[in-house]
């Protein structure tokens, strides 16, 4: 079972791979960038080189990247856009130092131009930005639906891996997005994997991100909390790490904690397992 959290990239990817390993994770989730901006540490490829040999040396999941939120590939100003995909090709770029892992982001807002309009944004950025060769796989995040947010649906989700057209093209699954978007996977997991299964496919299902809820089923909020102290519950997260199609998929955890805090969740989610 591969249980990690969002770390800070501060200190390097070696430093990220050795704290990962002081609270018992085997996976992590770490910021390509300045999450509220656009600025990016220069890359080290010796310490990118020494992460990749940790990694391996402790038999690691493949770890789930995480693009800056500011990053809206369907943004109606067409320079704020144009500078998102830029943003996005940058990424995967510099992925490529830290190969077969994933880089999993926000679809975007479309801001009033309609979805359709959006989703074709989104494609045309992922074409663009995915050359082939990148050893790395782009993950499209599940989003509540909040707004004008692309992602809400299973369906949209699909319109964009088909107008793009890759294979290295997947879904990241947040609990806490789902459900705030009318996936009830508290009383009914196995009907929303159905459902994922019908629409997407659960063999673009490549990673979760581990969430409980501040707010009501099919609230589309999108605000975080810790396990067993929202609406999911901590059954929920049970029958996540226990689930045949789902517990050898990287599972990062985004709870509002600081690293004791997820040294407690990840022992927590390993002591589930049966």
């Amino acid at each position: 079972m591969y249980i990690g959290c969002h770390l800070s990239a501060s200190g390097g990817n070696a430093a990220m791979v050795k704290t990962a390993l002081s609270i018992g994770a085997n996976t992590f989730a770490f910021f390509t960038r300045n999450p509220r901006g656009s600025r990016a540490k220069k890359q080290d490829p010796g310490d990118d080189a020494l992460a990749v040999s940790l990694m391996r040396e402790h038999g690691f999941g493949r770890l789930v990247a995480h693009g800056a939120y500011t990053m809206n590939l369907c943004t109606a100003d067409p320079e704020a856009r144009a500078f998102a995909g830029d943003v996005l090709a940058d990424d995967l770029r510099r992925m490529a130092s830290l190969p077969g892992n994933f880089y999993n982001f926000h679809p975007g807002s479309h801001v009033g131009q309609g979805v359709e309009a959006g989703i074709a944004y989104i494609a045309a950025a992922l074409k663009r930005a995915m050359e082939p060769g990148y050893p790395v796989t782009v993950l499209l995040e599940t989003m509540a639906g909040k707004g004008s947010e692309i992602g809400g649906r299973f369906e949209e989700l699909k319109a964009i891996l088909d107008a793009v057209g890759s294979k290295n093209l997947g879904v990241c699954l947040d609990t806490c997005h789902v459900y705030d978007g009318g996936y009830d996977v508290v009383n009914d997991l196995e009907g929303v994997l159905g459902e994922f299964d019908r629409v997407i496919g659960l063999d673009r299902l490549c990673a979760l991100h581990l969430n409980d809820s501040k707010n009501p089923f099919s609230s589309h909020k999108d605000r975080h909390a810790c396990l067993g102290e929202g609406s999911l519950g901590l059954e929920t997260f049970r029958q996540i790490v226990n689930h045949p199609r789902l517990k050898d998929k990287p599972m990062i955890l985004e709870t509002p904690n600081e690293l004791p805090g997820y040294q407690r969740e990840i022992a927590l989610l390993r002591s589930m397992k049966s």
